[in-house]
């Protein structure tokens, strides 16, 4: 089986700091709790924002409560809060 990801020798060995640590941890316990989108990459889905209009489209990626949406005519970004799964 083949590794994708080989670390760097490098880095090995090298000491950490405990506020490195804690940082890190902080960080990933507030993306945990923050605002996440509900939709997966490629759901169709259709996004109503008075800004964007009505479009129609795939969901390409998210971040946070933010969608990038796929359409006709281009590409869209959305709250999530303004998406709704397709009929």
């Amino acid at each position: 089986m083949v590794k994708a990801h080989v670390q760097d020798l490098a880095s090995m060995g090298r000491p950490v700091r405990l506020s490195t640590l804690i940082a890190g941890a902080w960080r990933r316990a507030l993306a945990a709790t923050g605002p996440r989108s509900p939709y997966r990459v490629g759901d169709a889905v259709v996004g109503d924002d008075p800004f964007n209009g009505r479009q129609e489209g795939i969901v390409v990626s998210h971040r946070g409560p933010s969608v990038e949406l796929s359409a006709a005519a281009g590409v869209f970004y959305y709250d999530h809060r303004h998406l709704r799964p397709q009929d």
